[in-house]
């Protein structure tokens, strides 16, 4: 693969020095060459169309009539989004036979209109309900951090992350409901998106619980991630100036955030957060009451539950023996919230985001852990009660943007040969531009740290 970032591949495809068609069979050669990880990480693979799609793409460049910079880069997308003339699984094997989606959703539509090339379908959690990426129906894709002894690659969005990480695709698309996009990055060790909800249409991707889901980017790098973002979101000439770290003022919570880290997780946070010191920007500690106050709304249950039950409570009875048993567990205790308790929460949640959105004014972002462990090997996950334990701490940070309707951002901070961490960028919602350009600037400081 002769470049790993998209304004990479759009240079080279610009100067001459790569076509679409080369792109595409790098790909499709590491899909086919890495041990059966294409096979995990990928459901279906669309070579033939791939292929056609690229030359297509490179004679249109060849007349100065390609549809955009970035078209003929191959990119995956996830397997719960609408592909005209396709079931839409969602990782599941009881939708496998569905009728077919009569229209292309409309955020990777845009991202064909600007010239992009889909190269398959990824891996998920079934149904999307997981941040741990286990699929016993197609397997589960390992993160790529030391493969010999399989660890997660955490979920849903498993196979996105990746195909990203191991050049299967150049970046891909997910959905992020409680942490989908960037739980799966920190553990494989790239960028991953949660955008503002409202921002990147939903229609056509199968929903886990509409009040919290959202659709994003996995990438090598934020800039990546801006870029998918902005076409997808349909602001495809937006212009992202980088920030400027000195004087930037970040507040890192000091509470719930931070609990329960594990040693590698815990150095490479601390030898990021010193690099971003030393450049400059000011870090304040202090508590955040939004996430105690998030914590105390759930008392009676959350939204993916319920809202997962509301779609999915026809499909539990006539085909519950053929979901993941863990996926409808989860599913089924959405059944004991009432309309009540759930209506307690709405107001609740708006209480919340309103004092999330005042507290967070004087800061230009929220700074955390994407999650508070390294990728546990797939052994530590038999027994129920550690699955549920790891689950959680999976979801605790990441979930807790999704409630307060933000934007947030992980990026890899481990230093090289470490077990992959992430740190997390987050804002109030409609920052997302804001926050990019915060990201993309934190990132030259993190790929530093990496290196050394």
């Amino acid at each position: 693969m002769p470049t790993q970032n998209l304004a990479e591949a759009a240079a080279a495809l610009a100067a001459g020095t790569t076509t679409s068609r080369h792109l595409v069979e790098a790909c499709l050669a590491s899909i086919n060459d890495l041990e059966g990880q294409g096979a995990r990480a990928f459901v279906r693979v669309y070579a033939d169309q791939a292929r056609a799609s690229a030359d297509a793409i490179d004679a249109l460049r060849q007349a100065n009539r390609a549809p955009g910079p970035f078209a003929g880069i191959p990119i995956s997308v996830k397997d719960l989004f609408d592909v005209e003339g396709e079931a839409t699984p969602a990782g599941s094997v009881i939708l496998a036979e569905a009728p077919a989606a009569a229209a292309t959703a409309p955020a990777i539509q845009r991202l064909l209109a600007a010239g992009l090339i889909l190269i398959g379908r990824t891996n998920m959690t079934e149904f999307a309900f997981s941040g741990v990426g286990l699929n016993p129906h197609y397997g589960t894709p390992l993160s790529p951090w030391d493969r010999a002894t399989g660890h997660i690659p955490g979920g849903s969005s498993s196979g996105a992350a990746v195909s990203v990480a191991d050049l299967m695709a150049l970046g891909a698309v997910g959905t992020d409901t409680g942490g989908s996009c960037r739980i799966p990055a920190a553990l494989s060790g790239i960028a991953g998106f949660k955008p503002t909800a409202r921002r990147v249409p939903l229609q056509g991707a199968l929903p886990l619980a509409p009040t919290l889901d959202s659709v994003g980017p996995l990438a090598r790098t934020a800039a990546c991630c801006a870029t998918l973002d902005a076409i997808m979101g349909g602001e495809p000439d937006r212009i992202l100036r980088r920030a400027v770290l000195p004087g930037l003022r970040l507040l890192l919570p000091t509470n719930i955030a931070f609990a329960n880290l594990d040693t590698p997780t815990e150095a490479a946070l601390d030898r990021a957060v010193g690099r971003l010191d030393d450049a400059g920007v000011l870090i304040e500690r202090a508590r955040l009451a939004a996430f105690d106050e998030i914590n105390e709304a759930h008392a009676k249950g959350g939204f993916a539950a319920a809202e997962a039950y509301a779609w999915h409570r026809d499909l539990l009875a006539s085909d519950f023996a053929r979901y993941d048993p863990r996926v409808a567990s989860r599913i089924l205790a959405g059944a004991d919230m009432s309309a009540a308790d759930y209506f307690a929460l709405v107001q609740a949640r708006r209480r919340i985001i309103r004092r999330f959105e005042a507290d967070l004014a004087p800061y230009d972002a929220l700074m955390l852990p994407t999650v508070p462990i390294a990728p546990p090997p797939i052994a530590a996950f038999a027994r129920d009660e550690d699955y549920r334990r790891l689950n959680f701490l999976l979801l605790r940070n990441p979930s807790a943007i999704n409630f307060l309707d933000g934007c947030a951002i992980s990026l890899p901070c481990h230093p090289s040969g470490a077990p992959p961490a992430g740190l997390m960028l987050a804002a109030p919602a409609m920052a997302d531009a804001r926050l990019l350009s915060i990201a993309i600037a934190v990132e030259t400081v993190l790929q530093h740290e990496r290196l050394n």
